[in-house]
């Protein structure tokens, strides 16, 4: 006898009932899953809110509780606030198309002065929260210093450092350490034509030629420094991060 065999019906079974359960679980979350991904904290806590909806040129800016505000000079009428969760404002400095702060935990932010939609750039500036919490908050006033007329330059001038960052991007662009013994102190600084002047106090003993150091946007003023690049890449002479000139 021949043994016979039989393949059944060829016709698709429907689908079982765990897997559609399974699809159907699935297509429930993933609105889920989008609403979590859109509701996730801002980067660094910011927390940017716009009072009115056009832009404004360069408005007047001013700390006003936990955040930067700007607003009209005539009327007082707020254009835009920025604040950061856990943390306060306590040094501006204005410049055309920036708003540069310095916040409680040593970071540096650069927001959008005319529209306060967007923060540029947040940089870490190593030493200068502990330093400011221990000095309080007066010492501030003079961390940022821009180093030209377009404020194409910020220095940020703490004790240990003067370091200088390209303002369109935040790139990190040189880097002075204060002398063995000497401190910078940011309060006590004097602009001479296109030159930053900044108090360097290194203790008895020590000329005063030693405690003054003059810098501008291209690093520490002394004779026959190599310029920087400190154009965009792409943009006139290639740009390079160095320690700021000879001593």
């Amino acid at each position: 006898m021949t043994a016979s065999r039989s393949f059944g019906s060829l016709t698709p079974r429907p689908p079982r009932p765990r897997l559609a359960l399974t699809l159907a679980a699935a297509a429930l979350a993933l609105p889920l899953v989008t609403a979590a991904h859109q509701a996730r904290p801002a980067p660094y806590g910011d927390r940017l809110t716009a009072h009115t909806p056009t832009a404004r040129p360069d408005p007047a800016l001013r700390i006003r509780g936990e955040a930067v505000e700007a607003y009209d000079r005539a009327s007082g009428l707020r254009h835009w606030a920025h604040a950061r969760a856990g943390h306060r404002p306590l040094a501006l400095r204005p410049a055309p198309g920036h708003a540069f702060a310095v916040w409680s935990d040593g970071l540096i932010t650069d927001t959008a002065r005319t529209t306060g939609r967007t923060v540029h750039w947040h940089r870490a500036v190593p030493g200068l929260s502990p330093w400011l919490a221990a000095a309080g908050q007066d010492r501030a006033a003079g961390v940022l210093q821009p180093l030209d007329p377009a404020a194409g330059m910020l220095a940020v001038v703490t004790p240990q450092r003067i370091a200088a960052y390209r303002t369109v991007d935040g790139d990190l662009r040189w880097v002075l350490p204060a002398e063995p013994g000497c401190a910078f102190d940011a309060r006590r600084t004097v602009r001479n034509g296109g030159a930053l002047l900044v108090a360097q106090p290194c203790g008895a003993g020590a000329s005063w030629t030693a405690e003054l150091v003059a810098v501008d946007d291209l690093g520490r003023i002394v004779p026959d420094r190599t310029p920087l690049g400190n154009a965009l890449p792409g943009e006139g002479t290639r740009a390079r991060k160095v320690v700021a000139g000879d001593r």
